[in-house]
């Protein structure tokens, strides 16, 4: 037969491992651009694209001979699998049918617990039974084939390729990598069975697009080496294309890199946003006075830095929307791993991604790379061109979630977001990264469930005012309580990243914090979280000046990677040791049990008593005070129409007029009575507080016009009639 050719300027690819779930958004981004500026690109997320291939079931029957062929079948659990070899192969494309959405009435068949082989994954299962108790079978069916393909993952580390993992490949290479040596040795071996099928696929592509330029986008550690490896196949086998590496890991690691081996593989290695780099290169190819903009490259045996094109990077309103043709959408894979609610939304499910902003408009945590541009330089979207993406997005990929990759969204734009996507009508779902900051108020956290947001993550850290101060994170222990608390009643999941080890921190400080978790968990809100330690990064405050923090990096020659630092510490605390105590009270908290434990249970070995008071989060929701109306605030009603019905109340001979206001919600019916000229006033205002009604009324606007006819705003405004229709969605914003 013969092939299609459709040729494309670039190639624009992510290699093997990101997400199974839903598309890394770098490539998508890039080719949106692209678009702006009539360049051709063909893109190709090549990790969904091994993985659908690997687990067919010819390449894995292939597996199988293999690891027989090699004699490395060896544990129990491998000769378990091979022996029943015949039951995997007959129900794997099965499993990744189901996964992928494609053959959702198998879910009863696999509950059964009679339709996988079951290998030592399944172990585990009897003692997570209680936790995915509740959940509904469909969820229930991904977590068990989730569990058949991790076994046959297993499978493949022990008996074909140690370096496998579903979304990192020989994440151990790329990782605090300060020399080159041993990943480039590794690149001299011979292509493992997971590289040939990467290679494979590569070739299609390249016969398929036959580009001039091809971009490998690297954001982690754990795609590093098979862009490494897929770049050294182009150099052997197409050496007239050039091959350019950008994304997350350079732009992180890669900032000091001086090893010209490196140039053996690519042409061009980026920094930063990759829109003008990559425009810059595309036109070099045909016109070598191209200045270049943040790009590396190898002149003899020197490698050159070269960011003389002075053009200034696009603005977010001109780099377009991102546009995720050419992806394979319908072969992402939907898995449960673990029954931690956050984590589950990473994994599962299809999500557009977007970014509401560029960079951190907080930028001041010590412990994040805020030197770095794609951090420091602060630069929001409008509010209606971001939802003209949302909707644009829609209509190309036929998903309605959306998950907003922020480093942190600022809250004055996602409630302006929020506010446009109810004014559109739009039904969307959507989650992100935020700071516990006090702007989340109650009534915006109730806007924002409205609009459809699901679920905020969000860093506490180190639940210790004095080492958040010493972050420089702006929130308190307290606020956070009181913010998570109005995301929480809202309706909002909650995901809060911890951490340990931070320079200075004591063993003290480390069980408090995990008091403070314990109750934020026991009073409900908080519902998910995960504890890490702190890692020292070259490009954050502490990296860039050690001596203020307590501690000593040390030092070793970069020439490839340098991000992640090894230190000591002045304490001299070894804070690893705390890391298995600190994760198993969370799993429990998690799930609602051992908040009544002692916190030393947690841990096999002493640890100080804590001197949090056991009702500290408690007080600090009940001492909160009432909001002050702002003359500038803009009232909401996110309700329905009223039912209106005038009657006569009397009491001791006098009588007087007043208006029952029926209210129908989703969920509930109210009814409300006033006075009938405040009530008639009310009514006629309802209109103008609607989402649609441009320009709606401040709170100034209501209290002269209230006065102009009746007597005390505050007084109505403040009604327990009023306060109930709050709950109803009466919001100020």
């Amino acid at each position: 037969s013969t092939k299609i050719v459709r040729v494309k300027d670039l190639l624009l690819i992510t290699p093997p491992f990101t997400q199974l779930n839903t598309p890394y958004p770098a490539t998508a981004y890039l080719k949106g651009f692209l678009n702006t500026k009539n360049i051709s690109a063909f893109q190709v997320d090549l990790g969904i694209e091994v993985i659908v291939e690997l687990f067919s079931a010819r390449r894995f029957s292939e597996l199988f001979d293999q690891a027989e062929h090699n004699n490395t079948i060896l544990s129990e659990n491998a000769l378990r699998i091979y022996a029943l070899r015949s039951e995997y192969l007959k129900t794997l494309e099965p499993a990744i049918d189901f996964l992928q959405d494609k053959q959702a009435s198998l879910a009863r068949q696999i509950c059964t617990r009679n339709f996988f082989p079951e290998a030592s994954r399944f172990e585990q299962l009897d003692d997570l039974e209680w936790a995915f108790g509740s959940m509904g079978m469909q969820d229930k069916a991904k977590h068990l084939a989730t569990l058949f393909l991790e076994d046959l993952s297993d499978f493949i580390i022990e008996c074909i390729d140690p370096e496998f993992g579903f979304s990192r490949y020989a994440e151990r290479l790329g990782r605090s990598a300060n020399s080159f040596d041993e990943l480039h040795t590794h690149l001299q071996g011979e292509p493992s069975f997971i590289d040939q099928i990467t290679l494979q696929l590569l070739r299609e592509k390249l016969d398929a697009h036959q580009p001039k330029l091809v971009c490998f986008s690297v954001p982690f550690p754990g795609n590093l080496y098979s862009a490494f490896r897929c770049a050294s196949y182009l150099k052997m086998y197409f050496p007239t294309v050039k091959i350019a590496m950008g994304g997350g890991f350079p732009n992180t690691e890669l900032r000091s890199i001086s090893d010209p081996r490196v140039f053996d593989y690519f042409d061009f290695i980026t920094l930063d946003d990759g829109e003008l780099p990559i425009e810059q290169l595309f036109h070099a190819l045909s016109d070598s006075k191209t200045a270049f903009k943040r790009t590396f490259y190898r002149s003899g045996d020197d490698v050159m830095y070269d960011n003389s094109c002075i053009k200034p990077d696009y603005k977010q309103a001109q780099v377009g929307t991102p546009d995720y043709s050419d992806l394979r959408l319908d072969s992402y894979i939907s898995v449960i791993e673990v029954a931690n609610p956050m984590h589950s939304l990473w994994s599962d499910g299809r999500w557009n991604k977007l970014t509401m902003a560029h960079g951190c408009y907080w930028g001041k945590c010590t412990f994040c790379d805020i030197s770095l541009d794609y951090i420091k330089l602060y630069e929001p979207i409008a509010a209606a061109l971001l939802v003209d993406r949302m909707e644009q997005l829609i209509a190309q990929t036929g998903e309605t979630g959306f998950h907003f990759v922020d480093e942190a969204a600022p809250p004055a734009l996602m409630r302006s977001v929020a506010l446009e996507i109810i004014r559109r009508d739009l039904v969307v779902t959507w989650w992100t990264n935020i700071r516990f900051e006090k702007s989340f108020t109650r009534d915006l956290a109730f806007l924002l469930k409205e609009s459809g947001c699901i679920a905020v993550s969000g860093g506490l850290e180190v639940a210790s005012d004095r080492l958040l101060n010493l972050i420089q994170k702006g929130v308190t222990v307290e606020q956070v309580a009181r913010v998570t608390r109005n995301l929480t009643e809202a309706g909002i999941m909650v995901h809060t990243y911890l951490m340990y080890g931070y320079p200075t921190q004591t063993e003290q400080e480390t069980i408090d914090s995990l008091e403070m978790v314990r109750q934020l968990f026991e009073l409900g809100i908080i519902q998910s979280g995960f504890w890490h330690q702190f890692a020292l990064t070259a490009h954050s405050p502490v990296g860039l000046d050690p001596d203020s923090y307590g501690i000593v990096p040390e030092k070793s020659e970069i020439t490839f990677a340098n991000n992640d630092v090894q230190f000591v510490d002045s304490t001299g605390i070894d804070h690893s040791k705390f890391s298995f105590g600190l994760k198993k009270s969370l799993y429990n908290y998690m799930h609602g049990i051992g908040f009544e434990l002692p916190l030393h249970a947690w841990f096999e070995f002493k640890v100080p008593r804590t001197t949090v008071s056991k009702s500290y989060i408690e007080k600090c929701l009940e001492d909160e005070l009432l909001p002050l109306m702002k003359p500038s605030s803009k009232p909401i009603w996110l309700g329905g129409e009223p039912i209106l019905e005038s009657f006569t109340k009397s009491k001791r001979g006098n009588s007087w007029e007043m208006l029952r206001l029926s209210i129908h919600t989703k969920s509930d019916f109210i009814e409300l009575e006033l006075p009938k000229d405040e009530g008639t006033w009310f009514v006629s205002q309802l209109n103008k507080l609607k989402v649609s009604s441009l320009p709606r009324p401040t709170m100034a606007d209501l209290k002269t016009d209230f006065e102009e006819r009746l007597e005390d705003f505050e007084l109505f405004w403040y009604s327990k009639s009023l306060l109930e229709l709050r709950d109803l969605g009466l919001l100020l914003s």
